[in-house]
């Protein structure tokens, strides 16, 4: 059965939802849902709405929105697909250029900072050990006593396998939006629970059918990439669990993806551009460069 309303865990699908203008009140309610009662947001500025990403692997893995509240604190909101190695320590680096554009050019600087916030939403697993995974993970900077050392940098990791409600265990409005966000793609109809305003807009944001006929095509190769680069990730830790080997795993992982995916991203913008949809909508869904596409 085909379905009704898009994948979130796509690049398409992540920033039709929270990523326009248009839908950027269901981006403020589902940050709500998981910020501190103190940060809770009044407004936002989409600072990056068509930009692609500036670090060529996120072009493939990591989609992300950058924002700014009416505090003038920086958000960074990602939605990451794939396993990766490092993946605190991209985390903390990537949280450091918002921190550093906000010293002034050609005057005096005092070094007060505005809060910087990394929410990242991950449909993989990076606590390894199993008796310490942790489904919400709210990162402040403390010192050994665990004591409030500075409020200017915050993460917060969603690590989305570990969320596993049915629909009659949702005790909140976080449950909702994480039950929302998991099961999208498998929905027929509005569950009873998610029948309020808000789902009621994200719903009808989502719903497949209201598209017209070039974000539909570009929607499904943003789903085809997505559904590739699952099955490359499923095969390659096959194999390398196969072998019992943990480097084994991880070297299959990560060629494997890399193959993977930019054999079926060159079939996608050939089939993409052989359909009359720009070299700049082909290059933001696949990650190839327009000079790529044009030789194509």
């Amino acid at each position: 059965m085909e379905a009704k309303f898009i994948n979130p865990y796509t690049d398409f699908g992540f920033k039709k939802l929270f990523g326009e203008e248009a839908s950027k009140d269901l981006l403020i309610d589902f940050l709500n849902t998981i910020l501190p009662a103190s940060d809770r947001i009044k407004e936002l500025q989409l600072t990056n709405p068509e930009n692609l990403p500036e670090y060529p692997d996120g072009r493939r893995a990591v989609f992300d929105i950058h924002c700014r509240n009416e505090r003038g604190e920086a958000f960074i909101v990602e939605m990451q697909k794939a396993y990766q190695h490092y993946f605190k320590d991209r985390a903390l680096f990537y949280s450091t250029f918002p921190l550093q554009r906000q010293a002034p050019q050609g005057s005096e600087w005092d070094f007060k900072l505005q809060k910087v916030y990394f929410v990242a939403v991950l449909d993989f697993l990076y606590d390894e050990a199993e008796e310490r995974q942790k489904f919400l993970r709210h990162i402040h900077l403390k010192d050994q006593d665990g004591e409030l050392f500075s409020d200017k940098l915050e993460f917060i990791f969603l690590q989305m396998p570990l969320f596993n409600k049915a629909e009659n265990e949702l005790e909140n409005h976080k449950d909702q939006w994480l039950y929302f966000l998991k099961n999208l793609a498998r929905f027929e109809d509005i569950p009873a629970i998610l029948r309020e305003p808000i789902f009621t807009r994200a719903f009808a944001t989502a719903n497949l059918a209201a598209m017209d006929r070039r974000e539909r095509d570009v929607y499904d190769a943003s789903l085809k990439i997505y559904r590739d680069n699952v099955n490359v990730i499923d095969s390659a830790y096959q194999k390398g669990v196969a072998q019992g080997i943990e480097q084994g795993v991880e070297q299959g992982i990560e060629q494997g993806i890399e193959q993977g995916e930019i054999k079926q991203q060159l079939a996608i913008a050939k089939n993409m551009k052989a359909d009359g949809i720009s070299s700049a909508q082909i290059a933001r869904y696949t990650g190839l460069t327009e000079s790529e596409i044009a030789a194509l």
